[in-house]
């Protein structure tokens, strides 16, 4: 009988039983997909973004369906970092599985204050910078400017000995200085994509659909993106990458792998396909038995160009 591949990744300092994680704001916490999957398999979860206080996000309508994908503009609505902490972790906690914490901030500051607020809680294995979001003012300064991200993401290093992943945005002239800008800062790895500016018009009432007018494109239509930067950005920086955009069939998952994304993370199939993660999960081992490889890590960054 053929051993069975060994499905372990190493993202920096953190290590993943298997590199299928969730993405932030597809999952919610964890507690309502506990029905529907068995989270304890998962590589990580990253729960919905947190900021310091509570936020009311963005006016209605929030959510558009395209032609292959979704518009939101959620806005990062969610309680606050401290309800979180109260309501939210102790469940995350005892699920056995890493957590890693998505955490926004409109400022500098903010940033370094949550990440030291997070630092050394029980259940906390990682913090994932969302510098990235299109849907808030400011959501994406840090991931557009190389000197403000090497900044931000030395500063959080300065005051959080947990392991640190920038999550960077697609809408730059040129993500590759902006990784290069997080590795230098110190980040253990860097996720690539979150979503893509766009909009969508009822041309009949001349007006925009989504009340926040801009939203952030995903699913099926920015696989193409998301493949292309985690391209460019695992031959750019040393630290592990992390894939996300459009992933929903074992053969996204492999394309992903074989192009240099140590994980995946699983977003908008989540929404159409609940059980999505657990398929991909039993999916895997046939896919690297395909290529003869004994592992994950034997296939990552394998592609020939």
């Amino acid at each position: 009988m053929p051993h069975m591949p060994q499905l372990e990744v190493q993202l920096g300092r953190l290590r993943l039983a298997n590199p299928i994680m969730v993405a932030s704001g597809t999952f919610g916490y964890a507690r309502e997909m506990a029905g529907l999957v068995d989270l304890r398999r998962l590589g990580a979860i990253v729960p919905k973004t947190i900021t310091p206080l509570p936020r009311a996000g963005n006016p209605p309508p929030r959510t558009v369906e395209t032609a292959a994908g979704m518009l939101n503009s959620i806005g990062l609505d969610n309680d606050g970092i401290e309800a979180f902490i109260g309501n939210q972790l102790p469940y995350l906690a005892g699920l056995g599985v890493p957590i890693i914490v998505s955490i926004a901030g409109k400022s500098y500051e903010e940033f370094v204050s949550m990440a030291a607020r997070l630092d050394g809680l029980s259940g906390v294995a990682a913090l994932e910078l969302n510098i990235s979001c299109p849907n808030v003012s400011g959501g994406v300064d840090f991931g557009a400017d190389a000197t403000m991200c090497q900044r931000l993401v030395a500063g959080v290093r300065q005051v959080c000995s947990l392991p640190v992943l920038a999550k960077l945005t697609p809408n730059v002239t040129d993500i590759t200085s902006i990784a290069a800008a997080a590795e230098e800062g110190g980040a253990d790895a860097i996720t690539v994509i979150n979503t893509c500016l766009g909009m969508a018009v009822d041309w009949r009432r001349r007006r925009p659909i989504l009340g926040n007018v801009l939203g952030g494109l995903s699913g099926p239509a920015i696989k193409p993106i998301a493949l292309r930067t985690v391209y460019q950005v695992a031959r750019t920086v040393k630290v592990p990458v992390v894939g996300v955009g459009g992933i929903a069939t074992i053969d996204d998952v492999m394309e992903f792998l074989v192009t240099g994304a140590t994980a995946v993370q699983i977003g908008t199939a989540n929404f159409y396909d609940p059980t999505v993660t657990m398929r991909l999960l039993n999916q895997l081992p046939g896919a690297l038995a395909e290529l003869g490889a004994a592992s994950v890590a034997e296939v990552i960054g394998t592609l020939d160009v």
